[in-house]
């Protein structure tokens, strides 16, 4: 019997999206910029209440930032402000 030799051919390849499992580090991540950081961004301010009604859910709790897209400085400022609005009654 003689054993025929399979030629690498397009059929028997991969594509890397067919590789992709949940266990593997992704390679494709897809990163927002932070709406607060850059030119023309508004200034965050306990006195600046529509920002801060933004950045907060309908009980009144901080949204985090995996949901807003906000880089961890701008987030910090944030729940500081919406904190001190709080604590004036301003929201």
């Amino acid at each position: 019997m003689v054993k025929k030799k399979r030629n690498s051919n397009k059929k028997y390849k991969q594509s890397n999206f067919a590789k992709l499992s949940i266990f593997q580090p992704q390679k494709y991540k897809f990163k927002k910029n932070c709406p607060l950081s850059g030119k023309g961004a508004p200034v965050i301010d306990y006195k600046n209440i529509k920002l801060l009604k933004k950045y907060t859910s309908d009980n009144g709790k901080i949204l985090p930032s995996r949901i807003t897209s906000v880089s961890q400085k701008k987030q910090k400022q944030l729940s500081l402000s919406i904190k001190r609005a709080r604590s004036l009654a301003l929201i």
